[in-house]
């Protein structure tokens, strides 16, 4: 029998799912016969994945419009899966990029919102149910920039130190219950990510050590499949993470200036 008329393996909310490492989570978990919720602020865009979806893998697919970067917003998505879930992927996330006294406050104060607080209230009302039930799986998507200080993004680096750190300590919490958690902290990557922040012409993302978001999905699946608490995509990566740690967090801040400041000649 072919795996996609295999019985579903369960239901998989996927936020942040219109474009980009959301969008390539969807795919993959439709592709190991989870069915899925898919939430983001682009009805049009989830439309078409749902579409795209149904068209060729045998899962059901419900759309989710919703803001997370409104107060109200992890609640209106955790009203839409009052029946439970057996996966949850928090991947919705965005960055701004330039001197913290100029950037906008009301861009990174909704930075804030949907990178910590709505990750945190959504991670807050899904998982009881998963801990009452002795079964669940967590993934939030974190960042290299987890590891380092990061000038000219500093809020950014900091939200995503915030997601390690609350992912770690969770893990640890829950272990034995059934319920794991597992954060994934891939390395620049290919999305609109970097539109949005204008970090297209930094050198951190010319740097030549830029992955696809298909294979940074793939190894957060895998992951978190196998119940992995950090998944750190690409050997250049990992390298950078584990040095990290060892060296004086003003000298990764340097390093991480060069990256992030003037855009590359």
């Amino acid at each position: 029998m072919a795996e996609n008329d295999k019985q579903s393996r369960g239901t998989a909310l996927v936020t942040g799912a219109s474009s980009g490492i959301g969008l390539e989570l969807a795919r993959v978990l439709s592709e190991h016969r989870f069915d899925l919720v898919v939430t983001a602020r682009s009805e049009d865009r989830l439309r078409a994945l749902a579409d795209e979806i149904v068209s060729t893998q045998r899962v059901s697919v419900r759309v989710v419009a919703a803001d997370l970067a409104r107060p109200d917003g992890a609640e209106v998505v955790a009203r839409a899966v009052a029946g439970g879930i057996d996966v949850l992927v928090n991947n919705a996330g965005f960055g701004t990029h330039g001197p913290f006294a100029e950037t906008p406050v009301v861009e990174e104060l909704a930075e804030l919102q949907v990178n910590v607080v709505a990750l945190t209230h959504l991670t807050k009302l899904l998982l009881p149910a998963m801990r009452a039930r002795g079964s669940g799986r967590i993934l939030n998507v974190a960042s290299t920039a987890a590891f380092v200080p990061g000038p000219f993004m500093a809020v950014y680096y900091a939200t995503k130190a915030y997601v390690l750190s609350f992912s770690v300590a969770l893990a640890e919490e829950l272990a034995g219950t059934g319920v794991s958690v597992t954060a994934l902290c891939p390395g620049p990557t290919h999305t609109r990510f970097q539109d949005r922040a204008g970090l297209e012409r930094t050198r951190l993302f010319r740097s030549g050590n830029v992955m696809g978001a298909r294979e940074v999905a793939e190894a957060g699946y895998a992951g978190l499949m196998a119940g992995q608490t950090v998944v750190v995509p690409g050997w250049r990566n990992r390298l950078l993470a584990s040095s990290s740690a060892l060296a004086p967090r003003r000298l990764t801040a340097k390093i991480a200036r060069a990256f992030n400041d003037a855009p590359a000649k």
